[in-house]
């Protein structure tokens, strides 16, 4: 009989702390939820300013771009740079 209630004792135990995951889990994403909609009423900064050394930043992102493709950086054509 003793290992039958440790055997019990067991899956209860088991089954009891996947309820409290399962609620904290639960929880969690109430609060990341709610979090998000906050983020969301903020409005947004719409710059409209442009972008000083046009040339300088469109050779920087180009570079930056070739190194990490590893291609050469005058084989990159650069259509369209738009801020967000």
């Amino acid at each position: 009989m003793e290992n039958w209630f440790v055997v019990v004792m067991g899956f209860v135990t088991v089954f009891v702390v996947l309820i409290l995951i399962i609620g904290l889990c639960y929880l969690l994403a109430l609060a990341c939820k709610e979090k998000e909609e906050k983020t969301e009423e903020a409005p947004a900064a719409v710059s409209t300013e442009t972008i000083p050394n046009r040339a300088e930043f469109v050779a920087a992102v180009s570079a930056a771009i070739a190194e990490f493709s590893g291609t050469d950086a005058s084989a990159i054509r650069i259509v369209s740079i738009k801020k967000l």
